[in-house]
């Protein structure tokens, strides 16, 4: 059982109001002069060194970004460059090939040319060669059968002359 005088709960007594709200006032004033003064300033210097730190990474991110670009783009000219120096290249030692094989074909056909006019030439002389040796053979043959037929030697000039008499009217 409670005393008479202090019936139910302390803090609803309607007597002890006035201090209860003064501690109230006193301890809510230490409150805000620490968060203003102490926690406020550390809180605002981690959000402004937080704030810092972001915005230097997104400047080191945009700076590095731009020269991945440059970078990009340096490699890109260059590999251009390095075809356009290989299609050249190819280009030249094409001509020059084809230069190469054109005076090759050339002198081959050059060569070709004068071997085939060597050949006809000894063409020509063993046909001039051969056409003397059946006139000598048809003059032998000739002067054999005048022999055989009417028994008279004849000299291998006048055979001669008849073979080539025969042949001027034969052909």
């Amino acid at each position: 059982m409670a005393p008479e005088g202090h019936a139910g709960l302390p803090q609803m007594s309607t007597g002890s109001y006035p201090s209860q709200i003064f501690w109230l006032a006193v301890t809510f004033g230490l409150l805000f002069l620490v968060l203003w003064r102490l926690t406020l300033p550390m809180i605002a210097g981690a959000i402004g060194a937080r704030r810092n730190r972001i915005e230097g990474d997104l400047g080191a991110a945009d700076a590095s970004r731009k020269d991945a670009a440059n970078a990009l783009a340096a490699y890109e000219a260059a590999l251009a460059e390095a075809r356009n120096r290989a299609h050249q290249l190819a280009d030249e030692n094409k001509k020059r090939i084809v230069g190469e094989i054109d005076g090759l074909r050339a002198t081959a056909d050059a060569d070709a040319q004068s071997a085939m006019a060597a050949a006809e030439a000894r063409i020509a002389a063993d046909r001039g060669r051969a056409a003397a040796g059946i006139k000598t053979a048809a003059a032998e043959v000739a002067a054999d059968i005048v022999q055989r037929l009417i028994g008279r030697s004849v000299s291998a000039e006048d055979a001669a002359d008849a073979v080539a008499s025969a042949g001027r009217k034969g052909g």
